[in-house]
């Protein structure tokens, strides 16, 4: 039996539509007929498929097994391996590759081709809900972000890397390229975030924010400074959705080539170029089983490209 709370971005859509976009998986009609036969209870009764959901509804679900759904494999893409032993894979991952399948793409991720070279990863999981779609994945880099990534390979190592990273214990190091000067050469935003209503996006919250807020910071550090561009190290002290993107928006040093966050009246010709937001996780520390692990890879192609740019330009 699986559980849901239905959140208040939530509230208000029809359960059919709702449970179709969770287990995309699943067609409508199956989605349906489960829920005409009782396979989908709220508050512990039958609803019918246009019940409309309400902020702290208790959905419960009979009989959504992953083992009636099987992730397609993909044996095209390449890892780029930087370790391995019997517990655990450290990958660079490439800026473009989504994590995971979702409603919009069930083939071309990381998980796809992590299935393809290391089938016994599928039951490497917890039991939240899908997490059938994430075997391995102990925590997430935006599709668009490139670097280094830990993956589990089996359940004890998920337990223990996933409790790592939220007591904090492991360190992530980024660079960003971000537009503008610099106030300080180093810093810490400390500014809370909350979902947007739509759930679509991170916002810095404000008094009259309506979702859940969570605190968070992110440290910085200014490598170069470049006449109207800046190469930093930066630091997350908490591993909130898009936090460096939002945070280093909010200071009026978005990341460059990021649509979501990083949007100017006037962007310069430079920054254009960039194919994508220029985030890349350089480097993962910690401590497991009473061994010491620093994982770095070097930098991207296309900031190495969009740096020497902005140098010729100066």
């Amino acid at each position: 039996m699986q559980k849901i709370i239905v959140l208040v971005e939530n509230a208000g859509k029809r359960i059919d539509k709702f449970l179709a976009g969770e287990f995309f998986l699943y067609s409508r009609g199956e989605i349906v007929a489960k829920i005409k036969e009782g396979s989908v209870l709220v508050g512990g009764k039958k609803i019918k498929p246009s019940y409309r959901l309400e902020e702290g509804n208790k959905i419960e679900l009979e009989d959504f097994s992953h083992q009636q759904r099987k992730l397609l494999l993909n044996e095209k893409i390449k890892i780029d391996l930087i370790f391995e032993d019997e517990n655990m894979l450290v990958i660079n991952k490439p800026a473009g590759l989504q994590v995971h399948p979702s409603e919009y793409q069930q083939a071309d991720t990381l998980t796809n081709a992590l299935l393809a070279k290391y089938p016994e990863l599928i039951d490497v999981h917890d039991d939240s809900v899908e997490a059938y779609l994430r075997p391995g994945i102990v925590h997430r880099l935006d599709k668009d972000t490139s670097g280094v990534m830990v993956v589990a390979k089996n359940k004890k190592t998920f337990e223990q890397l996933k409790k790592l990273f939220k007591d904090r214990e492991i360190t992530k190091k980024y660079l960003a390229i971000v537009s503008g000067v610099m106030e300080s050469s180093s810093g810490l935003i400390q500014k809370s975030l909350a979902r947007s209503v739509g759930f679509s996006k991170q916002l810095i919250a404000r008094e009259n924010t309506k979702t859940k807020v969570r605190e968070a910071a992110t440290a910085y550090e200014v490598l170069h400074q470049y006449a109207a561009h800046a190469l930093l190290e930066v630091t997350p002290k908490t591993g909130r959705m898009h936090q460096i993107r939002v945070h280093l928006a909010s200071i009026g040093n978005p990341i460059i080539g990021d649509l979501i966050y990083g949007k100017k009246k006037k962007a310069l010709a430079s920054e254009k170029t960039a194919q994508r937001q220029l985030l890349h996780a350089k480097n993962l520390t910690f401590q497991l089983d009473g061994k010491s692990y620093d994982f770095e890879v070097k930098m991207p192609k296309d900031f190495v490209d969009f740096l020497a740019k902005i140098k010729e330009k100066r």
